[in-house]
């Protein structure tokens, strides 16, 4: 019997302290801040611009929305110049070259 309350005397001492590196990790876990993504990383960079224009209102929302779009734009563009390429080099002409461009151009990027 003595030895059974000392062992459940142990375990009660033992369980605050195994419960302690859990709890560091899971608050720590919240604190610790993920990499902003690049949508994330466009909005701060368009909020700094329309803030050092002192832009508000009407004007603002619309810098915003050009300058967010901006990135859309310039996707577009780069998906455009690489199947081009790709297109040239598989010497592709005429229906074939349609076919592939409309294709290459729908998919979505990696």
């Amino acid at each position: 019997m003595k030895n059974l309350l000392t062992c459940l005397a142990l375990a009660a001492l033992a369980l605050p302290a195994l419960a302690a590196p859990a709890a560091a990790d899971a608050a720590s876990a919240p604190a610790a801040k993920k990499a902003p993504t690049a949508q994330q990383t466009k909005m701060k960079s368009c909020n700094a611009d329309a803030k050092a224009k002192d832009l508000k209102g009407d004007e603002r929302k619309a810098f915003m929305k050009t300058c967010l779009s901006t990135s859309k734009q310039e996707k577009q563009h780069d998906k455009m110049t690489s199947c081009n390429a790709d297109a040239k080099t598989k010497d592709l002409k005429g229906d074939e070259r349609k076919a592939f461009m409309k294709e290459c151009l729908s998919n979505k990027p990696a």
